[in-house]
């Protein structure tokens, strides 16, 4: 497992797979080591992927300073990465919540991005988090499924506070399409590291007009990946924070917040036509 000292000195672990040209990959959670991502679809099969875990998860280490687990903190340690591999301009993919440090990198280092895969992101670095009203239509959208009213009642009190790793795994058919023994296996994998989740979302981690205004400057093309059935971001949802960008654009593909475990033949088709341009 090869590694590399960030700016701060903090030793970062990382993971290839597969061949062809690099595509570094970040994982979302927050707090989630890379190893959910598997080899996302099958990408492997023509990218050399380069799976960062993130300070403090995986084989990482965890930060002298707390605060160094903030989002926008990260994005240093992408740009180390960058640096210790060589590499002029890179192809970058991040999922979910590791979407808001991609693109707070992209704000702050846009010629250093040839092209840029959002995979079900988190709005949050831009703004565009759905109301309370969204969230839930799109929720009640499963309520034929056998386990919608158990999932329901974990996914509520998981919003109230109850971070128990039994409510979390209840809530999660919600983020699969569809919710079967290969989905419940992966829902269990890799579970996040508190110190790194907690501390991802720190004070004045995001300044969404100001990244708005930012990313104006990036030249490379931008592709937002959303599963059909997630509740965040919805297709429509995904296309609006495809919009931000000056060469956006988004893809919907079956299944729902890990589409490459439930797709992965299309997401990863998805992808590859995107990043071989």
């Amino acid at each position: 497992m090869p590694t590399y000292s960030s700016h701060d000195g903090t030793v970062l672990a990382y993971h290839l797979a597969g061949q062809g040209d690099p595509l570094i990959c970040l994982p979302g959670g927050p707090g989630r080591p890379s190893g959910y991502l598997g080899d996302l679809g099958g990408l492997t099969a023509s990218r050399r992927l380069i799976l960062l875990d993130n300070r403090g998860t995986g084989g990482s280490a965890a930060p002298a300073d707390p605060s160094g687990y903030r989002a926008d903190r990260l994005v240093a340690d992408v740009e180390a990465l960058r640096e210790h591999l060589g590499l002029e301009m890179i192809d970058l993919l991040a999922h979910s919540a590791a979407a808001d440090v991609a693109v707070l990198y992209a704000a702050r280092h846009p010629y250093r991005i040839r092209r840029l895969v959002l995979t079900t992101p988190s709005p949050r670095a831009v703004g565009l988090e759905p109301t309370d009203e969204e969230w839930s239509a799109v929720i009640r959208r499963r309520s034929a499924e056998p386990w919608y009213e158990k999932a329901l009642a974990a996914l509520e009190a998981w919003e109230s506070g109850d971070e128990r790793e039994e409510t979390y795994l209840a809530a999660r058919p919600f983020f699969y399409s569809p919710w079967d023994r290969t989905a419940e296996a992966h829902a269990r994998s890799c579970p996040p590291v508190r110190a790194a989740a907690e501390g991802f979302y720190g004070e004045v981690a995001f300044d969404p007009d100001a990244t708005r205004t930012a990313v104006e400057r990036l030249t490379a093309p931008v592709l937002v990946i959303s599963g059909e059935d997630d509740p965040s971001p919805t297709p429509e949802q995904a296309a609006a924070y495809a919009a931000v960008f000056p060469e956006g654009r988004s893809a919907s593909v079956p299944g729902a917040h890990f589409p490459w475990v439930t797709a992965p033949r299309e997401f990863a088709a998805t992808a590859e036509r995107f990043l071989a341009g």
